[in-house]
């Protein structure tokens, strides 16, 4: 019974010793690389009160940072087939004429990394109903080559037509190739995988979860939606590939977005997306020139940035850029986001700019698909609507589009919401666009939408039953991952 006991004493000790060095070394780690005092001392706390679990959390959860290999394997300035050293050589940013947005494109200048392109034509498409017969009719005149990438693509009717024209083109002798987010695979099944890999079209998933040497990057996903066809005309924004965004066929759950079609220089940053992420995934170079062909051609009046984000070399890129857009804001910040849950730097920010007389207006869907959310989001609007920000609540069906308006000249588009998921731990991809004329479309369609909606007053919050608020509260807590 003694020598029992004593052995239980034994691995007791052993335990408490393990425990000890892997919750030392988390907690140096995360002391090295968590630049918010808060989340590292959450995350402190949770490795050392919850023994070896909380630093196996910590390291699944709490490491957010991967390193990929595209940008080695290639070198970014090689990366989109533009020769961005003679490009930075002209002065863009001298073709603005308001001080406010030469300081904003100063700002992006130095946050992206990647140059101002004139001479972009831009083209919004609303909901499913626009965006898939003009993608589609794109993927029919292909010639040479078709990149696709997105979160979604549901094995669905409108997922079957996209592997339908996809399969024809790869009989004509077309190039193509499909990345689809691991997660966002799966939400449909079976999954489209399949059918692409039975029609022979070159698919792969990006970052598939359950790998055990990419378990520290399972809360990383790639949320892009970008599509190239022989590397000159490209769609972007937010929408995925999927039956309910085509609102005018009376499918079930019907979702409202935007998608854009591009053509341009600017389609080179399109480009340099999809082939960092093809090659991190597959490991295959696209260097032929069909992939990357020369584009000197201009085809509208607007001047356009890529911006590439995730949880590596680009890290927080969007997120910077937000906020110089607030603090160049003169006259008027306009946001449509499905998902809001900004860090309380952002909030700040917003709360500033409508303390100094600038109107701020935020359109979120009065029914979010993920209530959690929708929950967190409740207990962030209080000090925006009590600083003067108007928040609009737009009725259904949900609206995921995602736009970032300022004064009459900038707009972004893209991929990105403003949480926590898609501004830390996403690989996103967004366009700032510096255009009266765009962003005068952008206006038009932001007060469509304005005009379908409902105004979200203080009161409003303040006669939530205590309940709920304490539920909103709580939940709010978990915003860096929901």
């Amino acid at each position: 019974m003694i020598n029992l006991f004593h052995d239980l004493l034994m691995r007791i000790d052993v335990l408490v010793a393990l425990h000890f060095a892997v919750a030392i070394g988390a907690s140096v780690h995360i002391v090295l690389t968590k630049e918010e005092p808060r989340a590292a001392v959450g995350w402190v706390g949770v490795v050392w009160l919850s023994p070896i679990l909380g630093t196996l959390l910590y390291y699944i959860l709490g490491i957010n940072r991967i390193r990929r290999s595209a940008v080695s394997l290639m070198g970014r300035d090689n990366i989109s087939g533009l020769d961005y050293a003679a490009v930075r050589q002209l002065d863009h940013v001298g073709l603005l004429t308001e001080p406010s947005m030469r300081q904003l494109a100063h700002v992006g200048n130095l946050v992206v990394g990647l140059p101002l392109l004139e001479g972009n034509q831009i083209t919004p498409l609303i909901n499913g109903d626009q965006a898939y017969p003009e993608m589609l009719r794109a993927i029919a005149s292909a010639q040479k080559s078709i990149m696709l990438s997105t979160y979604i693509f549901d094995n669905d009717a409108i997922g079957t037509k996209f592997v339908t024209a996809l399969s024809h083109a790869l009989k004509r002798g077309v190039e193509v190739r499909v990345l689809v987010d691991a997660t966002g695979s799966r939400y449909s099944y079976p999954s489209i995988m399949e059918p692409l890999r039975r029609a022979g079209i070159r698919a792969a998933r990006f970052m598939p979860n359950f790998q055990p040497t990419r378990i520290a990057a399972i809360n990383l996903r790639s949320h892009r939606k970008i599509m190239v066809i022989d590397g000159s005309v490209g769609f972007t924004g937010g929408m995925n590939i999927r039956q309910g965004n085509c609102i005018n066929e009376n499918y079930r759950h019907p979702i409202q977005d935007l998608h854009f079609k591009v053509s341009g220089p600017v389609v080179a940053h399109l480009r340099q997306a999809f082939i960092e992420d093809w090659v991190f995934t597959t490991k295959e170079r696209l260097t032929d020139d069909i992939w990357r062909p020369t584009l000197t051609e201009q085809t509208g009046q607007v001047l356009a940035r890529g911006i590439l984000d995730g949880p590596d070399r680009d890290f927080e890129k969007i997120l910077w850029t937000i906020l110089g857009a607030i603090a160049s804001a003169r006259h008027r910040i306009r946001i449509i986001t499905p998902y809001f849950l900004p860090d309380a730097t952002t909030v700040r920010f917003l709360c500033v700019a409508a303390l100094s007389g600038i109107e701020v207006e935020i359109i979120l869907p009065a029914e979010n698909n993920i209530k959690p959310v929708q929950w967190a989001s409740m207990a962030t609007l209080s000090p925006l609507l009590e600083k003067g920000c108007r928040v609009y609540l737009s009725q259904p069906p949900f609206d995921h589009s995602k736009v970032m308006l300022v004064d009459d000249a900038w707009s972004m588009i893209g991929s990105a919401n403003w949480d926590a998921r898609s501004l830390r731990l996403n690989f996103e991809f967004n366009v700032e666009c510096f255009c009266s004329q765009f962003a005068a479309d952008m206006h038009t369609v932001f007060e469509e939408k304005l005009a379908r909606s409902r105004p979200l007053t203080l009161e409003h919050l303040r006669r939530r039953s205590t309940l709920a608020k304490v539920r909103d509260g709580v939940v709010r807590l978990a915003s860096p991952y929901l």
